[in-house]
């Protein structure tokens, strides 16, 4: 992150310098070093093509070829006009470089009004100077910051934790420096793990030191250049031009103060010191060249000192860097390298038993796997796919068309019924002696049988034979006949109002397993952890950068009332730098919503000096409160 990002641009000249001698003249001459006119010199053309087809054929073939190559595009080049405004007009339409987009706050600059006239292009120039100096300081002050953070948490930690990180999160050679240690007190001084506490208290504290300097000088420089860009923000709309050198005056003094800030940390560190490996040598920039301040500077001066600001970039990129590297917190390969080196010594083991039951040691045991396997998974897919959803399909289509038969149907029941009826309303007429109606109440006729049933059982084996006990056994044989067969076609029809929920049973493997795959590609698509994201987590993430930029606001209030400038200016850098964070987080849902515009002018006012810090609290707390991608999750994890 800290590697120079950007180097020194090479149409500064044709930007900035309309009329100036110097940068034609170094046009014309590129020119002319690449032009060739005819006449005198195209004979010279045709003499050395016929040199150079007398010589070896070998030769002679690339000869050939690179003199028609240099030949035709010399030819072109002739008809290129040497005027330095065609090259400048033709230098200001071809596309800018691009680079990897890393700031969104932008600079203090005033409203400009609607009638403004458009920017030109040497003015956005000197914008793209300074907004690469600001791009620079959140780059540096973001890899500071994420490693500063670590050793923070582990200097919070225990005793046990510290030891535990000594031991087995600095990789392998740690490990066994620091176990060998901890023998040899044990050995001298018994079991004690007081004196690997303190080294590992000592170790923290160390890249702590450091880490911390370089923010708060980092910080403290961004601040003093965004005060700056604030303070001459109206000069800078109206003529960039003119308020453009005092700009860069003073961010050179500003370049000295950093200087003097960080410099000296090489001469910090301790004989005893940790840290592996040698400092870099001692931070000096460039000082810009000696200009009368009464004058106008000329193109070619401004030139001068863009290029030496850019050469100071460059260099405190690379102090930063080795200063980062050489503090910074172990890799994760390095924290995690026993997890990473059971997991080899596991797909060792896993790799050769695959091996052994390989066709390269003559054995088909994995073929056979995979053959079962497949069959399994095919079984898998008709059992609680295939099938299920034909049988809903089958279910909701054919219900009342293509039903097939089932175990009792209504017309079977319905003649045992008439049978019963029947049976019933000729016992009764011949019991009562009286004829009965077509439609009387089987009830009332089977009360009549019940009754004489009672009776006849009073002399069973005579009535038997003689009486009419047979008859009524057989009407009640033929009622329970009835009641079973209605039983059976109503727990039939039971059945088939449930096939449709048996299917959707035998394919809920198949769903639970469906519903996982989308979760998981869900998770993918939308990456949820970082607080660019779209879910509940990246939500909560932009939260608590809005809280961050809340506490660093109110840090920066306190130190100033009680009179603590370098640190208020130090929390003032940490509040932009945090305020960064937030705006590039909250950019692309805030164009999704139509928020965007709003909430960039809310945030731009978080970072203006001149605005007081209770309006900036309630800022804060309209945005937490107003706009879509800062409210809260509605439902829990």
């Amino acid at each position: 992150d800290l590697q120079p990002k950007h180097s020194i641009p090479e149409d500064f000249g044709i930007l900035f310098a309309s009329q100036s001698t110097k940068p034609a003249v170094s046009r014309n001459h590129r020119l002319q070093s690449i032009r060739m006119p005819t006449g005198t010199e195209t004979a010279t053309v045709s003499e050395a093509m016929e040199d150079g087809a007398g010589k070896e054929e070998p030769q002679g073939v690339k000869s050939l070829v690179s003199f028609y190559s240099n030949y035709v595009w010399n030819r072109l080049a002739a008809f290129v006009p040497t005027d330095s405004n065609f090259l400048a007009r033709v230098a200001s339409i071809r596309p800018q470089r691009t680079r990897r987009r890393n700031v969104c706050l932008p600079l203090p600059l005033p409203s400009p009004p609607l009638a403004s006239s458009p920017i030109k292009p040497h003015s956005s120039r000197v914008y793209d100077v300074l907004e690469d100096i600001l791009e620079h300081s959140y780059n540096n002050l973001h890899s500071i910051q994420k490693n500063l953070l670590f050793w923070q948490s582990r200097a919070e930690g225990s005793d046990g934790q510290k030891l535990y990180f000594m031991l087995f999160e600095r990789g392998p050679q740690a490990f066994i420096e620091g176990t060998a240690q901890l023998v040899r007190e044990t050995l001298k001084d018994g079991y004690s793990t007081q004196q690997l506490a303190l080294s590992a208290s000592a170790f923290i504290s160390e890249r702590l030191a450091v880490l911390r300097t370089l923010r708060c000088a980092l910080a403290a420089f961004l601040a003093e250049v965004y005060r700056e860009v604030d303070k001459h923000g109206e000069e800078l709309m109206k003529d960039p031009e003119k308020a453009f050198p005092s700009m860069l005056i003073t961010i050179d003094s500003l370049f000295s103060h950093l200087e003097a800030s960080i410099g000296h940390l090489h001469a910090m560190r301790e004989t005893d010191s940790s840290v592996d490996g040698s400092y870099s040598l001692p931070l000096l920039f460039e000082k810009l060249p000696e200009v009368d301040q009464g004058s106008e500077w000329t193109d070619c001066e401004i030139i001068d000192a863009i290029n030496v600001l850019y050469r100071n970039l460059e260099k405190l990129d690379s102090y930063l860097s080795l200063m980062v590297v050489k503090h910074q917190k172990p890799r994760k390969l390095t924290q995690h390298w026993i997890r990473y080196t059971c997991g080899a010594v596991g797909l060792s083991v896993c790799s050769i038993w695959v091996l052994r039951h390989s066709r390269l040691m003559g054995s088909s045991d994995i073929d056979n796997w995979i053959h079962e396997a497949r069959d399994s998974v095919a079984n898998f897919y008709v059992d609680h796919v295939e099938q299920p959803i034909l049988s809903i399909r089958d279910d909701l289509f054919d219900t009342f068309r293509k039903r097939h038969k089932g175990v009792m149907e209504v017309e079977e029941v319905q003649l045992t019924a008439n049978s019963l009826h029947r049976m019933l309303l000729a016992f009764s007429e011949q019991t009562k002696g009286e004829p009965f109606h077509e439609n009387a109440s089987d009830q009332k006729m089977l009360e009549i049988v019940m009754n004489r049933y009672e009776q006849e059982l009073e002399h069973p084996v005579q009535n038997l034979v003689k009486g009419e006990l047979a008859r009524g056994l057989l009407i009640q044989v033929q009622k329970l006949k009835l009641d079973i067969e209605t039983a059976m076609l109503e727990l039939d029809q039971i059945l088939k109002a449930n096939e449709i929920n048996f299917a959707i049973l035998a394919a809920l493997p198949a769903f639970g397993l469906s519903l996982l795959l989308l979760v998981l590609l869900r998770a993918w698509i939308k990456q949820d952890t970082r607080a660019e994201g779209r879910g509940r987590i990246a939500r909560r993430h932009r939260r608590l950068l809005l809280i961050e930029v809340e506490r660093s606001i109110m840090q920066y209030q306190d130190y100033l009332d009680h009179g603590m400038a370098p640190e208020s200016q130090c929390m003032f850098g940490m509040v932009l730098y945090s305020l960064n964070r937030l705006c590039l987080a909250v950019e692309g849902h805030a164009m999704e919503t139509g928020e965007w515009q709003l909430l960039r002018q809310d945030i731009v006012d978080l970072g203006k000096p001149s605005l007081t810090t209770d309006y900036k609290l309630k800022v804060t707390s309209r945005m937490e409160r107003a706009y879509e991608c800062l409210l809260p999750s509605t439902t829990r994890l």
